[in-house]
């Protein structure tokens, strides 16, 4: 059983948003920067990361309301997010590498939460890095240290992959790491979009 609490379940929602804002804010800047291609993946991939950690707070809700138990908005958090951020860090990639004409091949199809794990850390970590020579280019130091930043929490978040997840403390131990990371994150993309990242020549 998980202790949830109602006001924990809204909490989780919280990086959500931030994450969603700073998604479409990337997604009507980098527009013009990217290939269809590459900005396919990373729009699928933003979409993804969004949504899992919608459903997930969702189904943390539904539990604390005491309404049911919907499991596989719990089970498939993992696997959608992390193929999110792998696909979203491909893109912010193929975007800075230039490469207008390659078509990428499909990923690979993965089992264990390992691999899930390490393409999130990779995902993320490619989007951070880019966003932060991106800001380094617009001479916004300040979005680059708020991207590095964001990857350290979003990394604090590993930590307490060990502990009990059903236990309230841990709960909102995570709430408040992924709410910095998040926060963080939306705060650096901000950043760039009053910079005017949509019409910076890379």
């Amino acid at each position: 059983m998980y202790n949830f609490t109602i006001p924990m379940a809204l909490v989780d929602y919280i990086p959500v948003i931030f994450f969603g804002i700073a998604a479409v804010l990337l997604q009507k800047d980098l527009w013009g920067k990217m290939c269809r291609s590459a900005f396919a993946l990373f729009a699928a991939g933003t979409v993804n990361i969004f949504s899992a950690g919608f459903l997930k707070a969702t189904w943390k809700l539904l539990y604390a309301a005491n309404i049911c138990d919907f499991a596989a908005l719990n089970t498939m958090f993992l696997p959608v997010q992390s193929l999110g951020f792998l696909l979203a860090g491909a893109g912010i990639i193929w975007m800075l590498a230039g490469k207008k004409n390659v078509l990428l091949a499909a990923p690979p199809v993965f089992s264990g939460s390992f691999v899930f794990i390490m393409m999130m850390v990779l995902g993320l970590g490619s989007i951070c890095t880019c966003l932060s020579i991106l800001a380094v280019k617009m001479k916004r130091k300040r979005a680059a240290a708020l991207f590095l930043l964001s990857f350290l929490a979003s990394m604090g978040m590993g930590a307490m992959a060990g502990q009990d997840s059903t236990l309230a403390w841990v709960n909102w131990t995570e709430q408040g790491i992924n709410c910095v990371g998040q926060g963080l994150l939306m705060w650096g993309v901000i950043v760039l979009h009053k910079a005017d990242l949509k019409h910076f020549k890379l």
